[in-house]
């Protein structure tokens, strides 16, 4: 059997330096650097007190505030991606729902999740603990969340290979697709360390990636070197 042609129809992103893909173009164009100093919480112990960081970001037209409190912040970053995508395409999912599937890969996932659940369990008790706590953290949610969303009912997976993850899951959509067994996938990958986007950062995550001493401190270098020449 003949392998399909795969093409990329549709964009979509959320990141520090643009919340769509016009904005992070024109970001990119400008040397605009998303890298700036460490506000959400006190970073003064930490040898970085740099981040990537995403601000003023809004889920509200794609979840409800039920559905936000209960959603992992890396899920809403998909799923507002995944929207722009879809529309950037031009996609009708529902001419062909069952062969329109998604492949979202995510590195960590939910991680604030279990960080809140770990303290609630420690310093409340096992009751406390939110039933919603597995739902919210696990690192395929996001292209559940997705594919509920869009109504995508074709091939639903993710992809965890740390840095890899993204890459991964568009190697794997793009073979669903070349192999027949999809007409259309949304693939890409989501990561998020902020618990929730008006309160704290993972401390957590910072943490051990500053006692692996992997992480940059030289703000004003790395802002130079984001300048387009």
């Amino acid at each position: 059997m003949s392998k399909k042609r795969v093409v990329i129809t549709g964009m979509g992103t959320v990141n520090p330096v643009g919340q769509t893909v016009d904005a992070l173009w024109e970001g990119l164009l400008a040397g605009k650097s998303g890298v700036s100093p460490v506000t959400h919480f006190d970073a003064s112990a930490f040898s970085t007190r740099i981040a990537a960081s995403i601000s003023d970001f809004d889920p509200s037209a794609f979840f409800d505030k039920k559905e936000i409190r209960r959603t992992s912040r890396f899920i809403l970053l998909a799923v507002a991606a995944a929207y722009e995508a879809v529309k950037d395409s031009g996609l009708d999912i529902s001419k062909e729902a069952d062969l329109i599937g998604v492949e979202i890969g995510s590195g960590i996932g939910g991680i604030e999740i279990l960080e809140d659940a770990t303290r609630t369990l420690l310093e409340k008790g096992p009751a406390k603990v939110s039933p919603f706590t597995v739902p919210m953290m696990i690192t395929d949610m996001a292209a559940g969340q997705v594919a509920i969303k869009l109504g995508a009912k074709g091939p639903n997976s993710c992809s965890v290979t740390a840095c890899a993850s993204s890459a991964h899951s568009m190697g794997n959509a793009f073979r669903l697709i070349q192999s027949g067994d999809a007409v259309a996938m949304i693939a890409g990958g989501s990561e998020a360390c902020t618990p929730r986007w008006d309160y704290s950062f993972c401390a957590g995550e910072i943490t051990f990636l500053h006692v692996m001493m992997i992480l940059f401190t030289r703000i004003k270098t790395l802002m130079r070197s984001a300048k387009v020449s």
